[in-house]
């Protein structure tokens, strides 16, 4: 399960990435990812840094970050980040 309303939320000042998003969102959705391996099925180039998974978006413009609880197999939002603001590694919080 994700929540549609923290990803429109993290869009919401990136209106470039909100077809992006929805699609990544609609994939999740309908998604039974148990690991990164499943995860991987979908999205190739995601990433797995402790609990958080990232993801490319909008070609690697922007980056997902994902908090991943596979065990109940639940995702939380937490931000979509440039490269620049990415690389500041405040995100690493999360992980």
């Amino acid at each position: 399960m994700v929540s549609k309303r923290g990803l429109m939320e993290c869009v919401a000042d990136k209106p470039e990435a909100m077809n992006e998003a929805i699609a990544w969102y609609r994939t999740v959705r309908a998604a039974d990812w148990k690991s990164l391996l499943d995860v991987r099925n979908d999205f190739p180039s995601a990433d797995r840094i402790g609990h958080v998974l990232v993801f490319n978006l909008r070609l690697n413009r922007y980056r997902l970050i994902v908090r991943a609880a596979f065990p109940i197999q639940t995702l939380f939002v937490k931000a979509l980040l440039t490269h620049e603001e990415s690389d500041r590694e405040e995100w690493k919080k999360w992980a």
